[in-house]
């Protein structure tokens, strides 16, 4: 009995010798780049082995096995960060793997979004540590003049979506090109726009596109949303909409909305004031704008909302009244 237990051992033991030693080959290989610089980019949520398969297929591994078992036995199978990667000179196995649990990308990715404000968006650039900080301690106004807008008030200026920068990139340089996405999507969905809604400049249309952003909980309902308030403008009745007030408020904003703040006359209320806001209230994106300038064909004046995100629909404040009745007041 001993005799076969001694032979198992040696085996065993040989074996992880000679695991080992192909393991130390493996990890420590040169892996030729399959072009001069090779980029890679590996998205969010991304398991091992797909991203072993993904370097396999573009021929940077030679197979995916053998990477998954190294990073599996080194305990980084759960750490791999998404990114855009560049790799300028051949490395090993053990280095791709450090680089890519490590997060060593070449761009990194910042990400506005929609119904953000220019505050918020500035607290995210703030936030990234890859970012050379030209704006920390400016003024809104002082940031535009950076950027190169002719506009006031930079709310609802800069277009929400995800950019990439490399390190050391600066805050301006992103604005920038966050601001002339805007300018480009605008003036395209501008000049195709319904020429029958009542705004006397792209900017007006923005100052809506907000509005929308703000008030609707789905995407389908942008239009019907669009079309209730083109339909007041049209007619000179008061938007009275509450993100508008809300804006107002700025800081004073507790998370709730009193029958005081509604009464409170700013430059935002909407119950008090008709017309627009001197400004959007937030980055609408591409879906907000397209609905402010093709709003839905409706005779819609109100809407309130059901409790489920959606909306009820009404043309008459008699249809409205029953409709706050039935979705709110009755709970």
């Amino acid at each position: 009995m001993i005799k076969p237990l001694k032979s198992l051992a040696l085996i065993l033991l040989v074996l992880a010798v000679g695991g080992g030693a192909w393991l130390y080959r493996y990890a420590n290989q040169t892996l030729p780049l399959p072009s001069q610089p090779f980029e890679f980019e590996l998205k969010p949520g991304g398991s091992l082995r797909s991203v072993a398969r993904q370097l396999s297929d573009a021929h940077l591994l030679p197979e995916a096995w053998s990477f998954v078992v190294l990073a599996r036995l080194l305990g980084k199978q759960s750490e791999i960060k998404a990114g855009n990667y560049q790799l300028q000179e051949s490395l090993s196995p053990l280095a791709l793997v450090q680089k890519i649990t490590k997060g060593d990308v070449s761009q990194y990715e910042i990400r506005f979004i929609e119904g953000w404000t220019f505050r918020q968006m500035r607290n995210e650039l703030d936030r990234q540590d890859g970012i050379t900080h030209e704006t920390a301690g400016l003024s809104d106004s002082e940031v535009l003049k950076l950027v190169g807008a002719d506009e006031g008030h930079a709310e609802g200026l800069f277009f929400p979506d995800s950019y990439y920068f490399n390190r050391g990139s600066s805050d301006v340089s992103i604005l920038k090109r966050s601001y002339k996405t805007m300018q480009r999507h605008l003036a395209y969905a501008w000049a195709e726009r319904d020429t029958s809604v009542p705004y006397a400049s792209p900017y007006e249309a923005l100052i809506m596109a907000s509005i929308v952003e703000k008030e609707t909980g789905q995407s389908s309902e942008r239009p019907m949303i669009a079309a209730v308030f083109v339909n007041r403008l049209r007619i000179g009745m008061r938007l009275q909409t509450d993100p508008t007030v809300i804006y107002g408020l700025g800081e004073k904003y507790d998370g709730n909305i009193h029958k005081r703040d509604l009464q409170t006359d700013t430059a935002y209320n909407t119950y008090t004031r008709a017309g627009l806001p001197p400004s959007p209230i937030a980055m609408p994106g591409s879906g907000s704008i397209q609905a402010a300038l093709h709003p839905a064909q409706s005779k819609a004046f109100y809407f309130v909302a059901k409790g489920n995100g959606s909306h009820q629909f009404s043309e008459t404040l008699a249809e409205h009244n029953r409709a706050v009745f039935r979705y709110q007041k009755s709970k």
